[in-house]
């Protein structure tokens, strides 16, 4: 937890030195002591422990200051935290301002100068105070907040991206929360304002940035790693998920792109009872992270906040290109890579990508057969998934899309199925059963 502060503000250094070096040693294990040299100085750190959202304890303040006297300075810090002990430095002439203030700004106390011995005209006073207000203020949220209003568009966009990749968040309405209106106006010195405003806990602030701009500053993966992949696959849905987790276990280097937030449709649901494996259901939230951290153990990367906009062939590679036209090389593409096996030896691999669209069924099978007609952007169940099809007896991974291919014999012991409907070509375009099986009739075999 970050050390509350204690602000304590003099125009006069051998005075404000003396005032930090007592603070320091009694309330430096738990504070930060923090000092300023005038009224306008202490406003100006205060605005930034404000976009830190860093908590103030107590103002220690003195009353006679060039510019702007202490009561002054309270008025306007009270702004930002008004729950902060305010405290008073007066010599004996101040003694009426410091009356007159007790109303005026809510003045706590007000201590004459000087304060020799600390142990007792300064401490427990102090101790008194602060734990008053441990006792009475709640501790700010060390986090993202987000400062809006309710019939933002653009508020209602980050909040629900950060809800759906699961980034905890504080949400500030700025037409009921006065300080947090303060907090935004003083980011634009008196120009039109413009929302929504991300504060981060580094003192950092976001203006209407758009989603990538928040997925790189929360620690997300936005960029490629690697020119070259085994396996891209469009879309974080479950499907791409799946086909991400079954890759990368197959030892291919594998990507997955998404352009909001892995889990598609089903990672908002709140309560998922027919999946596989959790006869006690589960959220959509909580399968989402379970598969991404799946997927990443395996050595997947997951590119979020990310859009492909186009895809272009050049002899046997396939260039896919981002929504901000960044990647190596022009784009992602498969460079004849060699992936290992589950069984420790490697194959050389010969083959290109193809598109091929995918169901939520749509799966890795264990081995491929050869590719022999090219395939096409395809789409089924809001996904697009790109495919590797290698040469080759020893090869590596293709998809299998249920509604495409209706298995009609199940052999247990030999782990074969066979597959009807030749007579059709993928719903999406991509390959003919002959053609990625090798077989005859229609027949597609799972060894």
């Amino acid at each position: 937890m970050v050390k509350p502060v204690i602000l304590t503000v003099d125009d006069e250094p051998q005075v404000l030195n003396a005032v930090a070096r007592d603070l320091r040693a009694h309330f430096r294990s738990d504070y930060r002591i923090v000092s300023a040299g005038s009224g306008k100085d202490a406003l100006d750190v205060l605005n930034q422990l404000k976009q830190r959202n860093t908590p103030v304890a107590l103002f220690l303040v003195d009353q006679r200051m060039p510019q702007m006297t202490g009561v002054e300075f309270l008025e306007e810090a009270q702004k930002l935290y008004p729950d902060t002990r305010k405290v008073l430095l007066t010599a004996y002439a101040d003694t009426e301002a410091a009356i007159a203030s007790i109303n005026k700004v809510g003045l706590d106390y007000y201590l004459m100068k000087p304060w020799d011995p600390p142990e007792v005209n300064l401490y427990p006073i102090l101790d008194d105070l602060l734990g008053d207000w441990w006792a009475t203020t709640p501790m700010p949220f060390e986090g993202i907040r987000v400062a809006g209003t309710l019939w933002s568009p653009g508020s209602h966009t980050v909040k629900d991206f950060l809800a759906r990749n699961r980034i905890p968040y504080q949400w500030l309405d700025i037409e009921k929360d006065g300080e947090s209106q303060t907090l935004v106006e003083g980011l634009f010195g008196g120009e039109a304002v413009r929302l929504p405003v991300l504060f981060f806990p580094d003192g950092t602030s976001l203006i209407e940035p758009d989603l990538a701009e928040i997925a790189l500053k929360a620690g997300m993966q936005t960029m490629a790693a690697a020119p070259f992949y085994d396996l891209i696959i469009i879309g974080g849905g479950p499907a791409g998920l799946g086909a991400a987790v079954y890759g990368a276990s197959e030892g291919l280097s594998t990507v997955m792109i998404e352009r909001e937030a892995t889990g598609g449709q089903a990672g908002t649901s709140s309560r998922i009872e027919n999946y596989l494996g959790f006869p006690r259901g589960l959220t959509g939230s909580d399968l989402a992270t379970r598969a991404v951290a799946q997927a990443r153990r395996l050595g997947a990367e997951i590119l979020t906040a990310r859009e492909v906009v186009g895809v272009r062939v050049e002899d046997a590679s396939r260039y896919v290109t981002l929504n901000d036209g960044t990647g190596a090389g022009g784009g992602l593409r498969r460079h004849q890579p060699e992936a290992r096996r589950a069984g420790g030896r490697r194959a050389d691999r010969r083959g290109h990508l193809l598109w091929r669209g995918a169901d939520r069924s749509g799966v890795l099978s264990r081995r491929a057969r050869p590719c022999r007609r090219g395939g096409q952007l395809g789409r089924a169940g809001g996904h697009v998934l790109l495919a590797l099809c290698v040469q080759g007896d020893d090869a590596g991974a293709g998809l299998v899309a249920r509604q495409e291919y209706v298995p009609v014999s199940h052999r247990p012991d030999r782990g074969d199925r066979e597959y009807r409907g030749a007579d059709a070509p993928h719903r999406g375009g991509g390959l003919w059963p002959e053609a990625a099986g090798g077989r005859g009739g229609g027949q597609q075999r799972d060894r």
